[in-house]
């Protein structure tokens, strides 16, 4: 593919203009055979081991042929990946859409009441897990392939494999990823291969507009920290995909987030960049030991994921030697990659922007009547671009909610946009909460807490939370005004763990005498709770 910045024209799309990459991939099997081009150059490196691309090629090759022959996967097949981030993880994914099936990525932090409703919305013919995933999934009738067990075996049974191939077109399903819905139960965001192939490509034109502008490292010589989950499109379509197209190397951080641990593999595999979650960077600033380490190599920092304000920003300047140039981004699980990107010039001269939209995409504030509103007024962020998910999987309401007839998606974000173009967000989608870069609906612990016999009412809010960003809290009011409230939160917290990803727990409780304040319609006026 060519290194210069690739060139826009409008295509028909799934019935709408849509502005595409004139060079670009058609189908993710070809992104792998390609890739074999960078030999022995390192596509995937940890602290304990590093994989060359050739040698991914072939153990990607051998596990596809595997999953063809002893379970019969094809075209069109879910694959659920239920599991921490591995190599594992990676060649597992690879395998899957070079075969034409689908990879649906499960949270691996879900309950197994929300890993449950995600494969009974998929129904993957096959779940590969690890060990503790494993114990999740109960007395699912699905075949399960448990990595610590089989994966080894399975990606080195065919050493002589021919690389996969499959008979796709560019608007074929890929892979799903979850998003919460407002309805309490988890969307699966089917992305499709244009989707991600188009990510490639604005990953690509970034590389040769960087070198325009003196970036002094190749393409193929950076290193990108991967230390968030690869169920989100950050870690997964921005990151994994991207690498393996332009010879780059993804510096793999495995368990949780530990400061230690991340900046030794900064130190070992010479990162270049990382794309962190405000969380991530606000632990970085209470580790007392970064100057430990030689992060010299790191030159491009970013935040992503979460909003964060503007002194958190200047504290990361001021504090990490590698924050000096920050950027700061907005996306979505349903746009597949950034939206819009904040540069540090965009930063310096508005505090709090988002930034312009990025190569390809089309973005307007629109009215609630559908019109676009000048810079200024705020309204309902809508976006248009080869990134688009192709909808919803098996929810056709909800996916004809979100997207116009021609293709523009309604983000349910509240902004505006300045003369420049830049966009301000006012408020996140419908009440969301982001701990720590995690998305949260209220409406899905609402849900689950009403069950609770000792609950009349409910209510779930975001607090501010000097780490995490907010973290959760409720507001019950007992069927039982006699309850004794200690005792019920005791209860209520047992019930929200059994049913929810911890994550998702509130961490703050308040139990209310009186009933919760409503509108004339009956919704509940979430600013007068106080929790």
């Amino acid at each position: 593919m060519s290194a210069e910045v690739s060139e826009l024209v409008v295509e028909d799309v799934l019935g709408a203009p849509v502005r595409v990459f004139a060079e670009r991939f058609r189908a993710l099997h070809e992104v792998l055979a390609a890739s074999v081009d960078h030999g022995d150059r390192t596509y995937l490196r940890t602290l304990d081991r590093a994989v060359t691309f050739g040698e991914h090629a072939r153990r990607v090759s051998s596990l596809a042929l595997a999953l063809k022959q002893e379970h019969g996967i094809g075209k069109g097949d879910r694959v659920a990946i239920a599991a921490a981030n591995s190599q594992e993880w990676i060649e597992t994914f690879w395998a899957t859409v070079s075969i034409g099936a689908i990879a649906v990525g499960c949270n691996a932090w879900w309950s197994p009441r929300e890993l449950a409703q995600a494969l009974e919305l998929t129904r993957p013919v096959l779940v590969v897990a690890d060990e503790r995933r494993r114990a999740s999934l109960g007395t699912s009738e699905v075949a399960v392939v448990v990595i610590e067990s089989a994966h080894e075996r399975m990606a080195t049974a065919h050493p002589d494999a021919p690389l996969p191939r499959a008979d796709v077109a560019e608007d074929d399903p890929a892979v799903i990823l979850f998003t919460s819905g407002t309805s309490g139960r988890p969307k699966g965001a089917v992305h499709s291969h244009r989707n991600l192939c188009s990510v490639i490509e604005f990953h690509r034109s970034m590389d040769a507009m960087a070198a325009q502008y003196g970036d002094p490292v190749a393409p193929e010589d950076k290193v990108y920290l991967l230390a968030m989950p690869l169920f989100h499109v950050g870690s997964l379509h921005n990151l994994t995909v991207p690498r393996l197209a332009t010879g780059s190397t993804a510096a793999l951080h495995l368990g949780a987030f530990d400061p230690a641990r991340v900046l030794q593999l900064v130190q070992d595999a010479r990162v270049t960049h990382w794309g962190a979650v405000p969380t991530m960077a606000n632990r970085l600033l209470d580790f007392d030991r970064t100057g430990d380490y030689d992060t010299s190599s790191l030159y491009a920092f970013s935040l992503a994921s979460a909003p964060s304000t503007a002194a958190f920003k200047e504290r990361l300047r001021a504090r990490l030697p590698f924050a000096g140039a920050l950027v700061d981004s907005y996306g979505l699980t349903e746009c597949c990659t950034a939206v819009t990107v904040a540069t540090p010039m965009d930063l310096a001269e508005s505090p709090g922007t988002l930034g312009t939209p990025i190569q390809g995409v089309e973005l307007e504030v629109r009215s609630p009547l559908g019109n676009a509103l000048p810079p200024g007024e705020e309204g309902e962020v809508c976006v248009r671009s080869a990134y688009n998910m192709l909808g919803y999987w098996e929810n056709p309401e909800a996916t004809a909610a979100a997207f116009d007839e021609q293709r523009w998606l309604r983000t349910g974000d509240i902004g505006s946009l300045d003369e420049k173009g830049r966009v301000r967000l006012a408020g996140r989608r419908s009440d969301l909460i982001i701990r720590g870069g995690e998305n949260i609906y209220p409406a899905e612990v609402e849900g689950l807490l009403a069950e609770h016999p000792s609950v009349r009412e409910v209510v779930v809010v975001a607090v501010p939370h000097d780490d995490l960003g907010q973290e959760v809290a409720a507001v019950v009011v007992p069927s039982d005004p006699e309850d004794d409230p200690a005792a019920l939160i005791a209860s209520l917290r047992e019930f929200a763990a059994e049913g929810l990803a911890h994550y998702k727990v509130p961490a703050r409780w308040r139990v209310a005498v009186e009933p919760l304040p409503r509108t004339a319609t009956g919704k509940v006026i979430r600013p007068a709770v106080s929790p």
